[in-house]
């Protein structure tokens, strides 16, 4: 029997890292630490540990003892106000991280770095699709190269390798995450249902039109832990996707089908601007429907939705270099959808 590997997820309490935990929870031959700024609930086979990863003092005391740990899995991130300014946090929390656990983990055997298509330009406007990962790179800011970078020149002669995960955008159930465009989704129909309008799309003229993709939490996890542990994917870098394409004006209407809501033509609004003052109307559905009392704060994520909503470009990968490698995972994404919103409904979180 292969002997247990331990496994170190930075960042466990974020859309990614959580369905990252919960797939190393499912594996025989896995334990788990989870890190996050608050911290969390352990169990038998996940130790939860909170720490300011901003911090090197607080990191170095936190991770003193994990001596255990095999893998690295960093999914953690700091959100700025501006590209430049992402830069120095979100390295220094992996420098930190890396310092602190190298010279106390004698078995490391691979750090693996969750990243973005932000590596390709995707964020700042039009960039060439299928994006491929050797495509050259741009101008800096850009905080996920500095992380690559660093990593590979700290694995030089180190005895572990590491891996770098590109999804697109993510889609989970996981709430209290600025990123997550599924929950949005749902809440914007359910207070649209509530409201008794249909349910428009609100993005920029043209992105109703561009050709998308999708990466499923789950299916995310799955690549990230065979890169880990996959001699044909140590050292490189790999796009994850879910592997098919959309528009949404062919699954928009599929999505509001799913609430029994008709749809109306696309109409350019500031999601940001028209929830700002929903939160009584939520609170309202949570009593009427008996729902968990979640913030309503951490169910919204607004400003991202708008964010992905103004992709009046195409935005997608290729994704074969995983599957040449070994990786052959799939999903279907209008099914992610709808698996995500059961999900958020039998768990009570919208009506």
């Amino acid at each position: 029997m292969e002997q247990t590997k331990v496994a170190l997820v930075v960042g466990a309490r974020g859309v990614i890292g959580t369905n990252l935990v919960e797939h190393l929870e499912s594996l025989p031959d896995w334990r788990v630490i989870g890190l996050s700024r608050r911290g969390g609930v352990s169990s038998d086979r996940v130790r939860q540990v909170a720490v300011d990863l901003l911090d090197p003092d607080d990191t170095g005391s936190k991770l003193s003892g994990l001596t255990e740990v095999t893998h690295v899995f960093y999914v953690a991130y700091q959100d700025r106000p501006t590209w430049a300014e992402l830069v120095p946090p979100n390295l220094a929390m992996l420098v930190n991280v890396v310092d602190a656990i190298e010279p106390v983990a004698r078995g490391l055997r691979h750090v693996s770095l969750m990243q973005g298509y932000k590596v390709y330009g995707a964020h700042l406007g039009p960039f060439k699709t299928p994006a491929r990962e050797d495509d050259p790179p741009h101008l800096p800011p850009e905080f996920n190269v500095d992380q690559q970078q660093f990593l590979e020149s700290r694995a030089a002669g180190a005895g572990w390798e590491w891996s770098a995960l590109r999804p697109s955008v993510v889609g989970g159930a996981a709430l209290g995450n600025p990123m997550n465009l599924a929950v949005a989704i749902a809440v914007y129909a359910s207070i649209s249902k509530a409201s008794g309008v249909p349910l428009r799309f609100p993005g920029k003229p043209g992105a109703y039109n561009s050709l998308l993709e999708m990466t499923d939490a789950g299916l995310l996890a799955k690549a990230t832990v065979w890169a880990a542990t996959s001699p044909a994917a140590a050292n490189q870098a790999f796009n994850i996707t879910n592997g098919d394409l959309f528009r949404w004006n062919e699954l928009w209407p599929k999505l509001a089908g799913w609430f029994d809501l008709e749809v109306a033509p696309p109409l350019h609004m500031s999601l940001s601007t028209v929830m700002a003052d929903k939160e009584p109307l939520w609170k309202e559905l949570q009593a009427g429907h008996g729902l968990a009392g979640t913030p309503y704060a951490d169910v919204s994520s607004w400003p991202f939705a708008d964010f992905v909503f103004g992709w009046d470009y195409d935005f997608f990968a290729d994704g074969s270099k995983a599957r040449r490698a070994g990786f052959h995972e799939y999903v279907d994404t209008e099914a992610m959808f709808f698996g995500i919103f059961e999900t958020l409904r039998n768990t009570r979180i919208i009506p």
